[in-house]
């Protein structure tokens, strides 16, 4: 840097500061400067004070208008905004029910003759605030919400009670209770004289339902998987919540006839004789461990209501068990005469599975059960008469393997000149025509599974809805829908929980030792890289059962069982075929049809004229490929 740009530098300094010395104000100015920050800051509180005024006379202005709604209330139901709430107690043999005059509705539900899982001899399925029912009438002038209304009981008697809200001289609202000889308990709900006091377009009321379901079995999580809102359309079928996802008003856009607040073994129905109208709101919300609740439900519905009182609001609620034949029984006492469908709270599961479990697993376990079998016996006697009818598969399915062994030397002697991997193709084509030419079909022994899955499956769906296990002892469980721990402790480990089941311990053992057997008898009968790949899947094999450990360990010891002596019954059926099967005897019935197919080729049709057209267009392939090759050589 030259001289002369310094210079230029230090001018444009010396400018600089000069000027902002030069501009700088005087004390008179900055004392006017500090004025009108004063005032500007006096008017900003001002602003705010003013601001906070207002917000508080709106406040005012809404809690007298609460206040005067209030005082209009009271000018109606005088009485029964100020009278004492009592009990009132509807029972039978089988259900006790608790009414509060504060509200009209029920507080409390006990079913009895079911243990719950605390050893009380009965269950109670909610009490005090855990359960609240709402009606709420929008008047012209006021909101009628039942639960600040205390109504008169009359009429009372052990299963009829009657309870009045009188609004004025004339006008009062009424709702009349009638328990049935079960688990039904009929509602209606009339308007006296109150017609005056709605709009005239006024048709339907507002209906507020909320439960805190409690646990009812000793297995929480396993409680909590089955436990689920469920409603029901008009049009028929039944949908639910999701048990494990919370949802906050959910909107059913379909008109529905009735919504359940449902645990494994338990539900409380609220059914509508006129339904209950669209875009109704649910609410499921899983509950911790801890609380020893499963689920907060919610339900906001809209019922008809006749303000005139010439037509009556009616409702049934049903507080009991989730035991099939006994909802069916249900809708027939129900006096409103729907298909209700209300048996659909025993999850049966998918369609095909639900007919299996329909139409079979629930005759045969009534046709059982009727001799008071324990239920750990009708569990075996239903394994035994699956294995009885599925035998006939399982023997042919067992033939076709060892026909597929004993012809395993001849197999690989045919096909031993292809050796390379474009070969592959060439191989077995001829591997299946020999299959062929001695009457062996390699997928025959795919079809027994194949009806088998679905039983194996109908009763995962099956069993752990089945209340008749609740609470059945057998050997050393003590409890068939639970699981039954051979060791517990007190904070719960990641996939596995806080405890360790033993039938599902004997049930993933046995699924391995099956496994080494079915996988002996296929290494037995595959052939070359067949051998290879079967090697390489030994490993899922035994992958399996270890899952099954973290997937069955929580559920409930008759499944587990069930499963454990099924296979049980599985491998004895597969040791004693294998026993009873002669391989010479068997080759030789295979030679003997081979020369009778060689001698009659007609007989030696369908398959095998299929093989050995698909061998003649792979061979027709491969020469062509290979003039292909020689072409560019």
């Amino acid at each position: 840097m030259d001289k002369n740009t310094i210079i230029g530098f230090v001018l444009i300094a010396a400018v600089l500061i000069g000027f902002s010395w030069w501009k700088q104000p005087s004390k008179e100015q900055m004392e006017e400067m500090r004025k009108q920050d004063s005032i500007a800051l006096v008017e900003q509180k001002k602003a705010e004070e003013k601001a906070k005024m207002a917000q508080i006379a709106a406040q005012k202005k809404a809690e007298q208008a609460k206040a005067d709604a209030a005082q209009d209330s009271t000018a109606l139901f005088h009485t029964a905004l100020t009278g004492q709430a009592q009990d009132v107690v509807l029972q039978n043999e089988k259900l006790a029910l608790t009414l509060s005059t504060k509200g009209g509705t029920v507080t409390k539900a006990v079913v009895k003759g079911f243990k719950d899982h605390q050893g009380n001899q009965d269950v109670t399925l909610f009490d005090g605030k855990d359960q609240q029912l709402n009606f709420l009438l929008a008047a012209k002038d006021v909101n009628i919400i039942t639960q600040d209304l205390v109504f008169t009981p009359s009429n009372q008697s052990d299963t009829t009670v009657t309870l009045t809200a009188v609004a004025a001289p004339g006008k009062q609202l009424t709702m009349s209770y009638t328990l049935g000889k079960d688990y039904m308990l009929h509602m209606t709900m009339k308007a006296e004289g109150m017609n005056g006091m709605f709009s005239p377009t006024y048709k339907e009321m507002d209906i507020e339902w909320t439960d805190r379901c409690r646990q009812q079995e000793k297995g929480f999580t396993f409680e909590n998987q089955r436990s689920a809102l469920t409603y029901h359309f008009t049009d028929g079928g039944t949908d639910y919540l999701n048990e494990t996802k919370s949802q906050k008003d959910k909107q059913i856009e379909e008109a529905i006839d009735w919504v359940a607040f449902k645990n494994q073994y338990f539900s409380a129905v609220m059914i509508a004789k006129d339904n209950f109208a669209q875009n109704s709101l649910m609410t499921s919300m899983p509950q911790e461990k801890e609380t020893h609740y499963l689920k907060e439900y919610g339900a906001k519905l809209k019922a008809p209501f006749d303000p005139s009182g010439l037509k009556a609001s009616e409702f049934e609620f049903y507080y009991g068990p989730n035991d099939f034949r006994l909802l069916q029984r249900m809708e027939k006492q129900s006096k409103f005469g729907k298909d209700l469908q209300m048996e659909r709270l025993v999850y049966l599961g998918w369609p095909l599975i639900r007919y299996i479990n329909r139409y079979f697993t629930l005759y045969v376990f009534d046709w059982l059960t009727k001799f008071g079998l324990n239920m750990g016996i009708v569990l075996i006697l239903i394994t035994l008469l699956l294995k009885a009818i599925t035998y006939p598969l399982v023997k042919k399915s067992y033939m076709s393997s060892a026909k597929m062994r004993v012809l395993k030397p001849k197999i690989e002697e045919a096909t031993k000149q292809y050796t390379k991997p474009e070969d592959a193709m060439m191989k077995q084509q001829a591997q299946m025509q020999m299959y062929a030419k001695y009457g062996v079909s390699p997928l025959s022994g795919c079809l027994p599974m194949l009806i088998q899955m679905p039983i194996w499956i109908a009763m995962f769906n099956y069993v752990p809805n089945a209340i008749q296990l609740r609470g059945e002892s057998f050997l050393w469980m003590n409890d068939l829908s639970t699981y039954d721990p051979i060791i517990e402790w007190s904070k719960s480990i990641w996939a596995i929980g806080d405890h360790i089941s033993l039938t599902c311990v004997l049930f993933c053992v046995a699924n391995i030792l099956y496994s080494v057997m079915t996988m002996r008898q296929q290494k037995d009968q595959m052939v070359g890289p067949q051998a290879e790949q079967m090697k390489a899947m030994q490993w899922m094999m035994f992958l399996m059962p270890v899952m099954f450990f973290f997937i069955f360990n929580d559920y409930s010891s008759g499944l587990n069982f069930y499963y454990f002596i099924s296979l049980f019954f599985s491998a004895a059926i597969m040791f004693l075929l294998r026993k009873t099967t002669n391989d010479e005897k068997l080759l030789a019935y295979l030679e003997a049809r081979r020369k009778e197919n060689e001698k009659n080729p007609k007989k030696a049709k369908g398959l095998a004229a299929r093989l050995e057209a698909m061998q003649k267009q792979a061979e027709e392939m491969q020469r062509q490929r290979q003039q292909q090759l020689n072409k560019y050589k």
